[in-house]
């Protein structure tokens, strides 16, 4: 058996009660007199409860009626409230923004670019969740994420907004100048190597490489092993060890000669970092504002 829609009725309720006519109530939601009646009846038989006192010439409320009529009013009055406020939503960027992004993301996505969106648009309040491991956006309550492609589920929109950066191992000139330079990714067995552990997952991060045209996967030994990417590059810096990062990560090591790439032959093809959010979500002007803003001002070539 169907259940019974437990609102059925009350807005008819509603428009009797406060302009205390049935053709009035009518014109007002739109039907005839009768198809108010009609809904009032409905109502009464449901609760078991007479409303109104009806006569020729005059509706007033019962008992129950008035009863109903004091809890019901607050309410509607709340509703009303609450979809004055989602018409706002609508109008205008507003309201909280809730972003899950990988770290990598922080320096050359979320600061570069969440000052200039909290300025321009200073009702719409923003939540930043950095993850590392993968985060279904959807059950985690957040609008949007960013990530590398690999990570995004199929179903997702995704929007670029970086420009393409490439997967290296480096290692400070001291550890090559000790050890010596892996000249294929199988030669990694015989050096040291700091791995990354995700926080959240727990896994260990693979090394990823092409050799002979087909991507492959490794995990090398060391003997230290970390959940930080700036103490991974930190530790590689000082040659305790070979380290796979992106050369848009490494950046400032890499300008500085701290770091140095090995095995640039091997390097899969270039990534970059996407925005991504499931379809309905794209016409929520908070996130759209945010969209069109990192289309604008972020650098993706």
């Amino acid at each position: 058996m169907p259940r019974r829609d437990t609102f059925d009725g009350l807005s008819v309720f509603l428009a009797v009660a406060e302009r205390g006519n049935f053709r009035a109530a009518s014109e007002v939601l739109g039907v005839t007199p009768a198809a108010v009646g009609q809904a009032i009846q409905a109502l009464e038989r449901r609760l078991g409860l007479p409303l109104f006192h009806r006569t020729t010439r005059k509706v007033s409320l019962t008992e129950a009626g008035a009863m109903l009529l004091a809890k019901l009013r607050p309410a509607a009055s709340e509703i009303e409230r609450t979809l004055a406020d989602l018409d706002r939503l609508r109008a205008q960027p507003s309201g909280l923004l809730r972003l899950c992004v990988h770290r990598l993301a922080l320096p050359f996505v979320i600061e570069p670019l969440l000052p200039a969106f909290r300025r321009t648009y200073p009702e719409v309040h923003v939540e930043i969740g950095v993850e590392d491991a993968d985060i279904d956006v959807i059950s985690g309550g957040f609008d949007a994420g960013i990530r590398i492609a690999e990570y995004i589920e199929k179903d997702m929109i995704a929007v670029s907004v970086s420009p393409p950066f490439r997967w290296l191992v480096l290692g400070a000139p001291s550890y090559f100048a000790t050890h010596g330079s892996p000249e294929t990714p199988d030669d990694l067995t015989r050096h040291e190597c700091i791995r990354f552990r995700f926080p959240r997952s727990r896994s260990l991060y693979d090394w990823e490489f092409v050799c002979s045209g087909r991507p492959v996967s490794i995990r090398p030994s060391g003997g230290t092993i970390v959940n930080d990417s700036s103490l991974l590059r930190s530790l590689a810096a000082q040659g305790m060890g070979l380290i796979y990062t992106s050369d848009r990560a490494a950046a400032a090591e890499l300008e500085s000669g701290q770091l140095a790439p090995c095995l640039e032959n091997f390097a899969p093809p270039p990534d970059r970092l996407y925005l991504y959010f499931p379809e309905h979500s794209a016409t929520q002007p908070k996130l759209r504002a945010f969209i069109d803003m990192a289309k604008t001002r972020l650098p993706r070539r």
